[in-house]
């Protein structure tokens, strides 16, 4: 493995969820960032941490997500959470072919984890959303 596929992956993952127009129904396309901390304008999802698992012919990369919702309860976390999986899911058996990003295939892409909580010092809502992708580097 030459490059880590890990950044391959966190752009895939921004440029479908600002193509997608249910994802963009609930947060807007510039509020889809690669930053730290609690965010300043609400709702937003933070691209975030990232890990590679090398095998011998392909790694194993995740990513983690975080959506920041101004609401007592998690109605609008779940929603986001839903459209985010809607975005990025997609199977390359059942589609026909691969995701080709920054010198890599992407052989699956998959939503393995949600989480919903709330903030107990704000009223906003949580949600982490894990993300896991098969990427292959291209020679």
């Amino acid at each position: 493995m030459r490059h880590d596929p890990s950044l391959a992956l966190q752009k895939a993952i921004r440029n479908r969820l600002v193509a997608s127009p249910d994802v963009l129904a609930l947060v807007p396309a510039g509020s889809i960032l690669d930053t730290n901390g609690r965010p300043e304008v609400v709702p937003v999802i933070l691209l975030g941490e990232g890990q590679t698992v090398p095998r011998r012919f392909y790694s194993t990369s995740y990513a983690t997500i975080h959506v920041w919702i101004d609401e007592p309860g998690l109605v609008q976390a779940k929603q986001v959470g839903s459209a985010i999986v809607g975005a990025l899911t997609f199977d390359a058996e059942v589609e026909r072919a691969v995701l080709r990003i920054d010198g890599f295939d992407c052989h699956d892409l998959a939503v393995t984890n949600l989480q919903y909580m709330r903030d107990p010092h704000a009223n906003y809502s949580h949600a982490i959303v894990t993300v896991a992708g098969i990427m292959k580097e291209r020679a």
